[in-house]
């Protein structure tokens, strides 16, 4: 397999969703395509045409973060019980990234060492996006 790349769905907050995922990975978008672009008889409602299409961050090796708004006319997104899962490459990679995103959100299960021998935490950031991470100190060492 060459890449997971998760797409996520967002009411009309993709923008500034992935906005602030841009401020805790870095990097910046490799697609934003509004709705507006969209050809011909395919045109959205005025008050949905400067909202998000496509948009694409890169995050890590050969990853891709992607996402969309859902039109008013289509079934609204509800959050879930999914996560994405981060294998961070360092520890400090790892609560880097978990204090970025759990900003504004809940942390649910606190990064700490866990029985298993793993740096591990589980949040919901202010998007209602479910997220944990890890670093394996074992496979590490």
């Amino acid at each position: 397999m060459a890449a997971l790349n998760p797409y996520l769905n967002f009411n009309g907050n993709a923008e500034e969703a992935f906005n602030f995922y841009k401020s805790v990975f870095g990097g910046e978008f490799a697609t934003v395509m509004r709705f507006d672009q969209m050809p011909g008889d395919q045109k959205p409602a005025s008050d949905e045409a400067n909202k998000i299409m496509h948009i694409a961050l890169p995050v890590g090796k050969g990853n891709m973060l992607m996402a969309s708004d859902v039109p008013q006319a289509y079934p609204q997104a509800v959050a879930g019980t999914n996560y994405i899962s981060i294998t961070a490459d360092s520890e400090e990679e790892a609560r880097k990234l978990f204090d970025g995103l759990s900003q504004g959100g809940n942390v649910t299960v606190p990064l700490d060492k866990a029985f298993w021998g793993s740096l591990f935490g589980m949040l919901t950031d202010k998007f209602g996006i479910q997220w944990m991470m890890s670093y394996d100190y074992n496979r590490h060492q």
